[in-house]
């Protein structure tokens, strides 16, 4: 399932485990429909573990709110109204024109926290509020403006084609009170669109933004499937887009082949960061893979390494199909040696049979599942008794025999 679209409010095709599913798709637990307080079925949610803690006596909570809007974007907002406000509502937010609807992702403490940690200043200049919570009207405006977003897509991407422009326009994005529409697009180079926007106003008949966005962020916005089979990290908890490089991929030995790390985006997948620094922790008294022994019977050559186990494997040079394992101390040892121009009379004598892992014990077919036929409808043989007819027909038989 790809999650290229939302639905009116939430995904509420999706619940939290304390929810469950029931048949038609909604959760069938918080009978919210997706909006429950924990904010479980939403992108890029923060669980807010202050929410049961009481302030000090005397404190006042924090007045400002953390308002998501469509695909996981979100921005703070001052509550200077006061209004009730809880997780899931629907609110009026100002815009730079009008007004534009959003859901309450993010109240109290936790709030302050998530500002300081993306550097969201409190200028009074350009501090955003909130009007009110939105009215029947504002909903039905807004989601009248988001059922347009598809079609328009479509019509939009028609129209860079025919211009010839050197860009991909991936999502579309109405502003709640449906007055201006924010086109996101992709492309590998600067883009001339001016004509294109006069297209898009006499067509559309709306104000136009166009905001570029990286390959990255498109793949976060739009949402899938990963190849590990879960959904996209960037959709739904990564907030931030750290660079990978194909050393990562080289630290943790795994193949350099562009279509294994390349995720939907086309660069390399975010997961190789994940385990990088346990990897790093333990390389560091690993001697590279360029090391050279010195012996009296010739140079060896690293092959291999396996990292966990702390083995590596040696050989000659002239004699590639002999390896020779040894343990990192043991090369350790042999070039401290070799520092001190002494060299080691060969590798056969510092070999040792480590202990073979017996697979069975790891891994036991307790029920089937690695037959190719077991799904196969295996033909039954008929055995038939025969009927009472049949055996008096044979009795009497044998006596006119007889």
């Amino acid at each position: 399932m790809f999650l290229h679209t939302e639905s009116r409010y939430t995904l509420s095709n999706m619940a939290c485990n304390s929810c469950s599913t029931g048949k038609d798709g909604q959760p069938k637990g918080c009978k919210n429909n997706g909006t429950c307080g924990t904010d479980s079925c939403n992108k890029l949610t923060v669980f807010d573990w202050l929410s049961n803690m009481s302030l000090p006596n005397g404190e006042a909570p924090y007045n400002w709110v953390e308002i998501r809007f469509k695909n996981g974007r979100k921005y703070y907002y001052e509550n200077s109204e006061n209004l009730s406000l809880s997780i899931g509502d629907i609110v009026a937010t100002q815009a730079q024109s009008g007004h534009d609807i959003g859901m309450v992702t993010l109240l109290g403490e936790l709030v302050r926290v998530q500002m300081k940690r993306k550097n969201t200043k409190k200028n009074q200049s350009e501090v955003l509020k909130i009007y009110r919570k939105a009215t029947q009207k504002d909903i039905d405006t807004w989601s009248a403006a988001r059922d347009k977003e598809e079609p328009m897509k479509v019509k939009a991407r028609q129209f860079a084609i025919d211009l010839k422009l050197q860009m991909k326009i991936s999502d579309i994005e109405f502003q709640g009170d449906g007055s201006k529409a924010t086109f996101y697009y992709t492309a590998e180079d600067r883009v001339d669109f001016r004509e294109l926007i006069k297209l898009f106003a006499k067509e559309f008949k709306t104000r136009i933004e166009m905001k570029q966005i990286g390959l990255r962020q498109e793949a976060a916005r739009l949402g899938g499937i990963g190849s590990c089979g879960r959904e996209l990290c960037c959709s739904t908890w990564l907030t931030d887009f750290r660079s990978v490089s194909t050393s990562a991929a080289r630290y943790q030995q795994l193949s350099l082949n562009p279509q294994k790390l390349a995720g939907q985006c086309g660069k390399l997948k975010c997961c190789l960061n994940y385990e990088l620094d346990t990897y790093l922790d333990a390389l560091k008294d690993i001697p590279k893979n360029d090391i050279k022994l010195q012996t009296e019977k010739g140079v060896a050559v690293c092959q291999k390494t396996d990292i966990f186990k702390r083995v590596m494997w040696f050989a000659y040079q002239g004699e590639w199909m002999n390896w020779y394992k040894l343990t990192v101390d043991q090369v350790n040892q042999i070039i401290i040696l070799n520092k001190k121009k002494e060299k080691v009379p060969n590798l056969e004598d510092y070999v040792i049979d480590l202990p073979v892992e017996d697979s069975k014990t790891a891994f036991e077919n307790v029920v089937g599942q690695d037959s190719l036929t077991r799904f196969d409808n295996k033909k039954r043989k008929n055995k038939r008794k025969p009927s009472n007819r049949n055996r008096n027909n044979k009795r009497k038989s044998k006596n006119n025999a007889k």
